[in-house]
């Protein structure tokens, strides 16, 4: 099928030589320049005591990158809900996208984001919280709603924005797809992070979803790790000098066979869109890759947002 949208999903890496205000500013680089190219969305991901990422609290680095991009969708790729009072995780993206209206993702998943360690300092109770995460998402679910209740009584996530936050769930497994079918919400199958294919678990996705107010159809993106060069033997360079983000290998080639590659991804998945992790050893060649990228999909007669 054709891709109807294409979008960027990013680390927030700090590569060697840099500290972690550079590694900031590359990522506001990164969402320009992804703007400027035309893809739909930038998110940004959220990782706990990881020397070599940048990015622990996506709603602050939504709202820096937000004052300076005017028009792509930004989200987080993703809030890890389990840490966090559903109430305050709304508050905090309502405001976004009361900064911002119509531009606002709001992905969540169930990861610890760190080490056991960082996870016990955030959370000590995080295997409990995991537990409830079918309450968590339908919790959040009914604060973006505007119908959530604490003991018969009505509890409103201000701000309320002229749009709400768009609801994703992301993940690998029947877990998440079930969270996401069930909540009325897309979902993002991170076919970077498993070693298992998942056309099962978005097909279950489909089947079983319920249509809810803000979202009455199913939409699935796939996020891939794609490392991109002008030619297959500088791609390949460039992944053994890379920080190996990927749990399966990414797909690795020229433009014309990145394209190859994503299209039959989008077709096995049927999915709407493709979301692009790019992990190079520096900054310029990550630009390049998602410039080439750009390059070779938009101009056979689609653009990166598609129909919005």
């Amino acid at each position: 099928m054709p891709i109807q949208k294409w979008s960027v999903l990013d680390l927030a890496p700090i590569y060697e030589g840099v500290d972690p205000a550079c590694a900031l500013k590359q990522a506001v680089l990164l969402a320009q320049t992804a703007e400027q190219l035309g893809y739909c969305r930038y998110w940004v991901a959220e990782h706990h005591d990881m020397p070599g990422l940048a990015s622990s609290t996506p709603e602050v680095l939504l709202a820096h990158i937000g004052a300076q991009t005017h028009r792509i969708r930004i989200g987080s790729g993703a809030v890890l809900l389990p840490h966090y009072k559903p109430y305050k995780v709304a508050e905090a993206f309502h405001l976004l996208a009361t900064l911002y209206p119509g531009r606002i993702d709001l992905g969540v998943g169930r990861a610890p984001g760190g080490s056991a360690h960082a996870t016990l300092a955030l959370n000590d109770r995080f295997l409990q919280d995991v537990g409830r995460m079918p309450e968590l998402v339908q919790q959040l679910a009914a604060l973006l709603r505007q119908e959530f209740t604490v003991e018969g009584e009505s509890v409103v996530a201000r701000p309320i924005p002229p749009l709400p936050p768009k609801l994703w769930l992301l993940g690998t497994n029947q877990k998440s797809a079930g969270y996401a079918a069930e909540n009325g919400a897309g979902y993002v199958y991170g076919l970077f992070m498993s070693e298992a294919e998942g056309e099962e678990v978005v097909a279950a996705y489909r089947r079983d979803y319920k249509p809810s107010v803000h979202q009455p159809n199913p939409e699935v993106i796939v996020a891939v790790g794609v490392i991109c060069a002008e030619t297959l033997e500088e791609a390949t360079a460039c992944v053994r000098l890379s920080q190996k983000a990927f749990r399966r290998p990414p797909i690795v080639g020229d433009p014309s066979h990145v394209r190859e590659k994503l299209e039959e991804i989008a077709w096995r998945y049927q999915a709407e869109e493709i979301m692009v992790i790019t992990d190079f050893p520096d900054y310029a060649r990550r630009l390049r890759s998602y410039e080439l990228i750009a390059n070779s999909v938009f101009d056979r007669g689609s653009s990166g947002c598609g129909k919005t």
